[in-house]
C-alpha cells in the first residue's frame, strides 16, 4: 500500500536538488502537505477546480493548452473526499500523494486520461470506490488503468528475485504503458518522502527500485524519474559516497569561474554568426552521473559537473550545429555519436559530441529538437494516447502499443514466448543489467539495436524471428564470420540463411546468446524438440555436419553409382572424422595421378600429399629415403622448408597423361544433408572420391577433406566451382599442409 510514504518535510534521504531545479527552475516546491490540508478545511465550489490542483492545471496546459479540464476536476474530488480521514505515516493527509504523482506525470507532459488515472490511483485499493463506479464516472479507459495500477500494488516487489513476479507486473500492465508510467512516478514520490522509514526498510525498498524500476523506467525512455530514482537509492544504498558526491558538487559551485558557462558563450556565439536558432542551455549532472565520472577520470574539473545542452527547432538544424561546432571548435571525434540517424531502442534521439577548450577542459555537448528533448525527458508518457485510432487500425478502439517496436513491446512478447518463468526471468536479469546498446547496418541499410556483446546470433533472431534457426553464418564487415562473432558499434551485418526448411537451432548458440529474444526462441525450440537436444542438439546448425543414415548416406546414394569407389558414399556422423575404405589405393584399372617426368632415370615419381600438384601447376621434385622423387608444387611449404634445410631440388615435368590425383578442402558452415549434397555435386563433375574426411566441427564451421580422382586435369576448375555453389559452403581450396617445425 503506497500510503506507506511518509512527510516530504521529515529529515532523511530526500532527491538531490542540483539535477531537479535545473528541470524545474520556472516552478517553485509544491508544499503538498499545505496543499492537502486547505483541501479538507472546505468543499470546491461546484463547477470551479479546487485551488488544491491548481499547480497540476498549470503543468498540465503548459503542455496539452486545450485539454478537457473537467475530467481531472472530478476525480480530484472523488479521490479526495474518498481518502478523507486517511493520513500518510507522517501525519499529512493521504491526498498529498495522489496529487504529488499527478504532478510528476503532469510536467512529464501526460495526457489527461493518465493524469485522471493518476489521481484515482489508490482509491480503489485503499477506498470504497471501485472498479464500476470508475467506468461510469470516467469511463472504460481510465478504470483499465486504475485496475493496472491496482494489481501493480499487489504484487510483492520483496520477491522480485522470484521468476513469477516480474511475469505478474507484465500481466498486470498489459499492453498500455501509462499503467506503468503512473507506478514509476508513486514510487518516485514514496522516495522522495522516504525519510522516516526504517533504515531496513528504507533499504529493502531502494534495492527493489534498482533492480527493478529504474531498469523499467530507462527502457521506457522516462530519463526524468530514471535519473532522480537513481540519486535517491544512490543516498539510501551508498550513503559515504553520496556525501562525498555532493561535496564535490558543492565545492564546483562556489567556484567563481565556470569554465562550462564560458564554453556556453562560446557556443552562443559560434550559432549566432551562424545564424542557427538555438537555445543553449548547461545541465548539470545528476549525483549517480558525477560519481560515474569521477570514477572514470579521477580528479573532476570545472566541465566534467555538467553538459551543454542545443535545442534546435528541426532535424536538419542539428547537423548545422555539429558542422559549426566542429569547424570553429575543436571537436573530440571519439566522442562523437550520432542517435538521431540511428534512435535508441528507448526512443531516445540527440547528437552527442564533445568540444576541448586550450587548458584542455573537455565540455560534452548533447544536440537535439525541442520534440526529440521532449521525448528523451518523458519517454513513453510523451507519446499521448496509444488509444487514439489510427487510419490503419483494424478496429476502432482496438489497443495500440505507443513502444513499437520498443523493448516493452518485445518484453510483452518474450514473457509469451518462454517455456517457463525461469527462462523469461534469467534472460530478463541479463536485459535488465545491459546498460548500453550498439546499432549495427544491415546491407539493405536497415538498422538493428542490440545490447553491447551481442553477437551474429543475436543479430539473425533480432532480425528474422524463429525463421532465424535456418541462419548458417554470416558476414560482418564484408568477412565471413562465425554466429559466435561478437558484433561492435557500427558494424555491417549480412546474415546467410540456409534454403533446408529442416535447419535447426543448437543448444551451442545458447552460449553466444545475449538478447532475451535469441535466448528464449532457441530455448524453446529446444523444449519441443527434446529428442534433437538428447542426439547433442542439431548437429548441422551448430557447424556439425548432420549425416545421419536417412540423411547424407541415403542421399548420396541417390548421388549414383558414378561415384565408384569405396567412398563414393561417405558420411559423416555427428562430427566424427570418417575416411573411405579406399583411402590408400586408387580403384582398380585407373592411374593413380599424373603423369610426371623426372631428370633422375628410373627413379619413382610420387605427388606429394601436403599440395597434390596436378597439371599445369609448376613443380619440382626431392629425393627421399628409397630413391622416389616427391613432386611439390612451387609455391608449397614444403618447398621452401626443404631448400632451408639444404635439399637438392631435381627437375620434373608434367608428362601426357591428364588424369589426376587432388585434395581439396571444402569449408562450410554446418547444416542436415550438407555432406550429402557435396557428395552429389563431386559426382555430377565425373570426379571419383578417393578418400573423404569431415573433421569435428570448431565454432560453427566444418571443414571436409577430398582426394579425388579426375579423368582430366582441365576439369578441376569447373569441380571447385560446383563445390562452392553448395549451400552452405563458403571456401574451396586445394589442400596446403603447413611446413613442419625446423
Amino acid at each position: 500500500m503506497s500510503a506507506e510514504a511518509t512527510n516530504p518535510a521529515t529529515p532523511g534521504p530526500v532527491a538531490p536538488t542540483a539535477p531537479t531545479v535545473a528541470r524545474r527552475k520556472s516552478r517553485a516546491r509544491i508544499d503538498l502537505r499545505r496543499l492537502g490540508r486547505a483541501a479538507l478545511l472546505g468543499p470546491a465550489v461546484r463547477g470551479r477546480l479546487p485551488d488544491a490542483i491548481s499547480h497540476v492545471v498549470d503543468a498540465h496546459r503548459a503542455h496539452h493548452p486545450d485539454a478537457d479540464l473537467e475530467p481531472l476536476r472530478r476525480a480530484y474530488v472523488l479521490a479526495e473526499s474518498s481518502h478523507r480521514g486517511q493520513m500518510r505515516k507522517s501525519g499529512e493527509p493521504y491526498i498529498t500523494h495522489p496529487l504529488a504523482v499527478t504532478l510528476i506525470l503532469a510536467e512529464l507532459g501526460a495526457e489527461t486520461t493518465t493524469l485522471t488515472a493518476s489521481l484515482l490511483h489508490d482509491t480503489v485499493e485503499d477506498t470504497d470506490v471501485t472498479l464500476d463506479q470508475v467506468r461510469e464516472q470516467f469511463g472504460e479507459e481510465v478504470r483499465y488503468l486504475v485496475d493496472g495500477v491496482t494489481k501493480l500494488e499487489k504484487v510483492d516487489y520483496g520477491a522480485a528475485a522470484e521468476p513469477e513476479t516480474f511475469r505478474k507486473m507484465l500481466v498486470a500492465t498489459g499492453s498500455d504503458v501509462r499503467v506503468m508510467s503512473i507506478k514509476l512516478a508513486d514510487r518516485l514520490h514514496n522516495m522522495r518522502t522516504l525519510g522516516v522509514m526504517r533504515p531496513e526498510k528504507q533499504a529493502r525498498i531502494a534495492k527493489v527500485t534498482r533492480d527493478v524500476l529504474i531498469p523499467l523506467a530507462e527502457r521506457l525512455g522516462v530519463q526524468a524519474l530514471k535519473t532522480e530514482l537513481e540519486d535517491l537509492v544512490f543516498a539510501i544504498l551508498h550513503p559515504e559516497e553520496y556525501a562525498h558526491t555532493r561535496e564535490l558538487i558543492a565545492a564546483n559551485a562556489a567556484r567563481t569561474d565556470d569554465p562550462l558557462a564560458e564554453i556556453a558563450d562560446e557556443v552562443r556565439g559560434v550559432l549566432r554568426e551562424a545564424d542557427i536558432p538555438a537555445e543553449v542551455l548547461i545541465r548539470p549532472r545528476h549525483f549517480v552521473s558525477v560519481h560515474r565520472v569521477a570514477r572514470k577520470r579521477g580528479e573532476l574539473r570545472g566541465a566534467d559537473f555538467g553538459r551543454l545542452l542545443v535545442l534546435v527547432n528541426e532535424d536538419a538544424d542539428c547537423y548545422g550545429v555539429l558542422g559549426e561546432l566542429h569547424t570553429c571548435m575543436t571537436p573530440v571525434v571519439s566522442e562523437f555519436k550520432d542517435f538521431i540517424a540511428v534512435p535508441k531502442f528507448n526512443l531516445y534521439q540527440s547528437l552527442h559530441t564533445a568540444v576541448a577548450r586550450a587548458d584542455g577542459q573537455v565540455a560534452e555537448v548533447l544536440i537535439r529538437t525541442h520534440q526529440m528533448h521532449k521525448v528523451a525527458e518523458a519517454g513513453v508518457v510523451a507519446l499521448g494516447n496509444p488509444y487514439a485510432p489510427g487510419s490503419d487500425d483494424p478496429a476502432d478502439g482496438e489497443r495500440a502499443d505507443p513502444t513499437r517496436p520498443g523493448w516493452l513491446s518485445r518484453l510483452l512478447d518474450w514473457q509469451q514466448a518462454a517455456p517457463d518463468p525461469d527462462t523469461f526471468w534469467s534472460t530478463l536479469r541479463e536485459d535488465l543489467a545491459q546498460d548500453r546498446e550498439i546499432t549495427v547496418f544491415r546491407p539493405d541499410g536497415g538498422t538493428l539495436g542490440l545490447p553491447e556483446g551481442a553477437t551474429c546470433v543475436d543479430a539473425a533472431y533480432a532480425q528474422y524471428g524463429e525463421d532465424a534457426h535456418a541462419c548458417i553464418g554470416a558476414r560482418v564487415n564484408g568477412r565471413l564470420a562465425t554466429l559466435s562473432t561478437v558484433l561492435r558499434d557500427g558494424d555491417t551485418v549480412q546474415l546467410l540463411m540456409g534454403q533446408d526448411p529442416a535447419s535447426e537451432p543448437s543448444r551451442e548458440w545458447l552460449e553466444h546468446a545475449h538478447t532475451p529474444a535469441a535466448r528464449i526462441a532457441i530455448q524453446r525450440w529446444l523444449a519441443t524438440h527434446p529428442a534433437a537436444d538428447a542426439e547433442g542438439g542439431a548437429e548441422g546448425a551448430d557447424g556439425t555436419v548432420a549425416a545421419a543414415a536417412s540423411g547424407a548416406e541415403g542421399e548420396s546414394a541417390r548421388a549414383g553409382a558414378s561415384t565408384a569407389g569405396p567412398g563414393g558414399g561417405a558420411a559423416a556422423a555427428s562430427g566424427t572424422a570418417v575416411r573411405s575404405a579406399g583411402t590408400d589405393s586408387a580403384p582398380a584399372g585407373r592411374p593413380r595421378g599424373a603423369d610426371v617426368l623426372a631428370d633422375r632415370p628410373g627413379a619413382a615419381v610420387r605427388l606429394a600429399g601436403c599440395c597434390t600438384p596436378v597439371p599445369p601447376d609448376e613443380i619440382t621434385g626431392f629425393a627421399v629415403r628409397g630413391g622416389v622423387v616427391t613432386v611439390h608444387r612451387v609455391g608449397c611449404a614444403a618447398v621452401a622448408h626443404m631448400k632451408s634445410r639444404g635439399r637438392a631440388e631435381i627437375g620434373v615435368r608434367w608428362g601426357d597423361t591428364t588424369a589426376c590425383r587432388v585434395t581439396l578442402v571444402a569449408e562450410s558452415f554446418g547444416r542436415p544433408h550438407l555432406l550429402a549434397d557435396l557428395t552429389e555435386a563431386i559426382a555430377l563433375q565425373g570426379a571419383e572420391i578417393v578418400s573423404a574426411t569431415v573433421e569435428p566441427p570448431s565454432q560453427q564451421r566444418v571443414r571436409h577433406t577430398y582426394t579425388l580422382e579426375l579423368s582430366d586435369a582441365a576439369h578441376l576448375p569447373a569441380l571447385m566451382r560446383a563445390m562452392r555453389d553448395v549451400a552452405g559452403v563458403y571456401d574451396v581450396n586445394r589442400a596446403q599442409h603447413q611446413a613442419p617445425a625446423s
